[in-house]
């Protein structure tokens, strides 16, 4: 049994940064293990390769949650990254810090996690090429691009759109003021993506204090009593062994880490016995707490080119391709999701409530699996969409088995609240004013779906039921506090109760932010490397 300061679970957005950091001082040394494998594909570093990746089951969990009563009974389809980097080599790349009221709520009950606590943190792990302000930084780790200048024409329609609405352009979302229409900033470097495992991990595998094991699985942890010290973990069909001489970090994600601990024992007892597991140390909101954004979405067809045309002929494919090959340019350099912003659609709303989004793409929905994104539409389109900033609804994710290869349920439980209700028909509607704007009428030819015979609220609320999406945000599965009746980590990130467990992901949030969570789940990964090395300083 080999024997490490640090053993790292999970190489994800979180994980990739505190191999970094832990092992930057020479003193530590760390055990890094990954259940997926390497991130050295081409879709992956390619930006707009995620529309390929979305599918692919080679760096991707693909999970599928229950049946959710509030989508017709259909269950949603959850791609998680399973690869170097984790969901930040499969993602959208939409760079957003969140609003700075969503980190007062978490220092409520999670002291040190306030705005005025984090936004350093942001600052210190940006290297950002856009115009210069007091509150980006230009010197980290994780190379932040500005697309202003690359985005599609069709882009500056939706902006122009947006302010008839009343909504201004906000040049940038990041410093200051969050609201307004904007073109998106994404984790791009050199035209290549910018996961953190490009940023922080890679450039640190040369040190001969970090050790990397990819298609390694962690079963479970192990221990007795109030500490854990080893995790066993399945590599080339073997069963091993690793030891942690100060500390177990688990960067599993939202859906793996609390699965992870409940193959541990560690849980509610009600959730892990029924299914022949002991439980080691009594902790009922492990798996709970669950959120996720939901979104909706109109499609058009355009009278002016997107990039439909450029992206599916075959002879368009090639010469996107070359524009990338010669100069990492053009639209395979970008995210698909190019411009949107952040509004506040209730008076009474202390922030954001809704994010909009405007691809110059579209892709009308096909069945789960039958398509990658790449593959739009067969005629100039573009798609307009939106998501609840602050959803209320709650789901779980629990162990169905002792089999650590069995997938969770997971329980969204989405549009089970009022409020949630209501922004969902909200956003609809406002996709509908976008419509009736004099610059979108000119560019629309037609509304593909929902389709101009849908107008009352209770037609668009079935045609939500029936085609809402997930935006791939889950988080809250193991949140933060310093209550332990209400959390699972307190504010230091330490699993209430366990000597030499922490855990560092999305599943720590004690409430989903406003915005993308990549960022913020990155801000974790570096905060987490702070109050540890603060507590093993050499």
């Amino acid at each position: 049994m080999q024997e490490f300061d640090f053993i790292l679970i999970g190489a994800g957005s979180a994980g990739a940064v505190l191999a970094n950091r832990l092992s930057a001082n020479g003193c530590h040394r760390v055990l890094l293990l990954e259940a997926g494998g390497t991130d050295r594909r081409l879709f992956v570093q390619m930006p707009i390769g995620y529309g390929k990746t979305y599918y692919e089951k080679s760096v991707n969990w693909k999970y599928h949650t229950e049946p959710v009563a509030a989508l017709n009974n259909k269950p949603s389809y959850w791609p998680r990254g399973k690869v170097l980097g984790g969901s930040s080599s499969i993602n959208a790349m939409v760079y957003v810090r969140g609003h700075p009221q969503d980190y007062e709520d978490w220092a409520v009950t999670a002291p040190g996690w306030s705005w005025a606590d984090v936004a350093p943190v942001f600052k210190r792990m940006e290297s950002w090429d856009g115009v210069q302000h007091s509150q980006r930084g230009t010197d980290g780790l994780l190379s932040v691009h500005s697309t202003h200048d690359e985005v599609h024409p069709l882009c500056n329609h939706f902006i122009d759109a947006s302010q008839q609405l009343q909504i201004p352009f906000n040049p940038d979302y990041n410093s200051g003021d969050m609201e307004g229409a904007a073109l998106f900033q994404i984790t791009t470097q050199d035209g290549w993506r910018g996961s953190t495992a490009r940023c922080y991990l890679h450039p640190a595998l040369s040190r001969k204090n970090l050790t990397l094991k990819t298609k390694a699985q962690v079963k479970k942890l192990l221990g007795s009593g109030s500490k854990f010290d080893r995790v066993e973990y399945r590599q080339n069909g073997k069963d091993l062994t690793a030891k942690a001489r100060a500390e177990i970090i688990v960067c599993a994600g939202s859906v793996n880490t609390p699965q992870l601990l409940e193959l541990s024992g560690i849980g509610n007892p009600d959730n892990i016995e029924a299914h022949g597991i002991k439980t080691i140390h009594n902790l009922p909101h492990v798996g709970e707490n669950l959120s996720d954004h939901l979104g909706g979405d109109i499609v058009c067809k355009s009278r002016l080119p997107s990039l439909n045309e450029e992206l599916r002929p075959l002879s368009g494919k090639i010469t996107a391709g070359l524009k990338y090959l010669f100069g990492r340019k053009g639209p395979l350099s970008l995210s698909v999701n190019q411009a949107g912003g952040f509004i506040r659609s209730q008076p009474d709303s202390d922030r954001p409530d809704l994010q909009i989004y405007f691809s110059p793409l579209s892709y009308t929905r096909a069945p789960v699996g039958t398509r990658p994104l790449v593959n739009p539409d067969p005629f100039a389109g573009f798609l307009l969409g939106y998501n609840p900033c602050k959803p209320t609804s709650i789901g779980y994710t629990h162990i169905q088995s002792n089999d650590p290869f069995e997938a969770p349920a997971i329980q969204p439980n989405y549009l089970t609240t009022e409020h949630d209700r209501h922004l969902m028909l909200e956003g609809m509607k406002l996709m509908r004013r976008y419509m009736s704007t004099d610059v979108m009428q000119k560019l629309v030819e037609k509304e593909v779906y929902p389709g101009e015979s849908i107008q009352s609220d209770d037609e668009l609320n079935q045609f939500i039921s029936e085609n809402a999406w997930t935006v791939f945000h889950p988080c809250g599965t193991c949140r933060m506090g310093t209550d332990r009746n209400t959390s699972v980590v307190d504010e230091r990130l330490k699993v209430h109760g366990i000597t030499g467990l922490r855990i560092a992901d999305a599943s720590v949030f004690p409430s989903i932010p406003t915005g993308n969570t990549n960022a913020p789940a990155i801000m974790v990964g570096e905060r987490a490397s702070d109050l540890i090395l603060e507590d093993y300083r050499v």
